[in-house]
């Protein structure tokens, strides 16, 4: 696993070196809203579900029976279980009975090299316009991978389903990585659907995913939003912000949390409004950003349960899904519904069956 995790010398000193111009000095931005109030409780409920949405057993997931279904979400209500062998995409959407909201769990592209991944961020420019948002631009491979797949129409069904069964409560969406990027997407587009009030965000280890401009207007209408960020994880870092070119570049939207580890304790900071706040994380020196620290959150594992190539993985776990389902093995009080793609076809399962 540390061979997995570690990033060649060679190749870390090339990605710091790209990054040193992101850190430019700047003003520092007064925080003109006090009004958000970071839950230390409820971000360790959430992160264990965007922990959670890594684990391959799908049959375990589909159940909540898996090693990492426990804890603070063991009250917890599958209701529909997404897959996208092809794209390797992976989210579930549930009841959180405790919390009284719907959960929305997303899942990333994980392949083999987190390295490789990386440094195609470093790279990766402002290349498609938000509809309706004049002047916003997004990473297209994030906007795409939510939008363009079978995510968005699987979880806006979900939602919709779950509120006309349990009243119009709240929606929590959460992720962890490139998981975090596409929480992004989802929330934004069921808070336009929904109501601002009605949708909450948290994620964890979030790359940036648009210009200033689309953070302004995320801000807007996904105003219960809080990114933690852990220590010296680099992907927050990614792709680079660059300070004197703040409205052509990529550019984090409100709020961050900073959390930050040492042997006595942990300090959780608050930062500003502006998404950029020189004093938190974007204070780091350069040559200390970290891999490390982007698989733990809040003492929770955020890695895949295994780290084979995820196509085959997925594969694999929908074949033993759909035979657990087809035999009955598993036995659900409530349907939970179950959508997967292979090949661009799309199957859609129930417990109900």
């Amino acid at each position: 696993m540390e061979r997995r995790r570690r990033v060649g010398v060679a190749a870390l000193a090339l990605l710091l070196l790209l990054l040193s111009a992101c850190h430019g000095r700047e003003l520092i931005v007064e925080n003109h809203d006090q009004s958000l109030i970071y839950d230390h409780t409820l971000a360790k409920t959430l992160v264990e579900y965007a922990s959670a949405v890594y684990m391959t057993d799908l049959t375990a997931l589909y159940a909540w029976t898996c090693s990492r279904c426990n804890d603070l979400t063991q009250d917890f209500e599958m209701r529909s279980l997404i897959v996208d062998v092809e794209k390797c995409l992976q989210a579930f959407v549930g009841i959180a009975h405790n919390l009284n909201a719907i959960i929305v769990a997303i899942r990333g592209t994980q392949e083999n090299s987190v390295q490789n991944w990386i440094e195609d961020l470093i790279w990766k420019q402002l290349d498609i316009s938000y509809p309706n948002m004049p002047n916003a631009k997004v990473h297209s491979g994030f906007f795409s991978s939510y939008n363009n797949t079978i995510l968005r129409l699987a979880i806006t069904s979900a939602v919709r389903k779950a509120r006309k069964t349990y009243g119009d409560i709240n929606v929590i969406v959460t992720g962890h990585s490139m998981g975090g990027a596409m929480a992004a997407f989802c929330a934004l587009d069921l808070a336009i659907s929904l109501g601002s009030d009605n949708v909450q965000l948290m994620t964890f280890g979030q790359p940036r995913v648009g210009n200033a401009v689309f953070a302004s207007y995320f801000a807007k209408y996904v105003p219960n939003t809080i990114r933690l960020v852990h220590g010296h994880d680099i992907v927050p870092h990614l792709p680079p912000y660059f300070s004197f070119l703040s409205k052509r570049t990529y550019h984090h939207f409100p709020r961050e949390v900073w959390i930050n580890d040492s042997e006595d304790n942990a300090t959780e900071q608050i930062c500003d409004a502006s998404g950029e706040d020189p004093k938190c994380c974007r204070c780091l020196s350069i040559l200390s950003l970290s891999i490390q620290d982007h698989f733990t959150y809040l003492g929770v594992d955020m890695e895949a349960d295994d780290w084979s190539t995820c196509r085959i993985i997925t594969a694999q776990s929908v074949e033993q899904l759909r035979k657990d389902l087809a035999s009955n093995i598993i036995m659900r009080k409530n349907d939970v519904d179950v959508l997967i793609v292979e090949n661009g076809v799309q199957t859609d399962w129930s417990s109900s069956r």
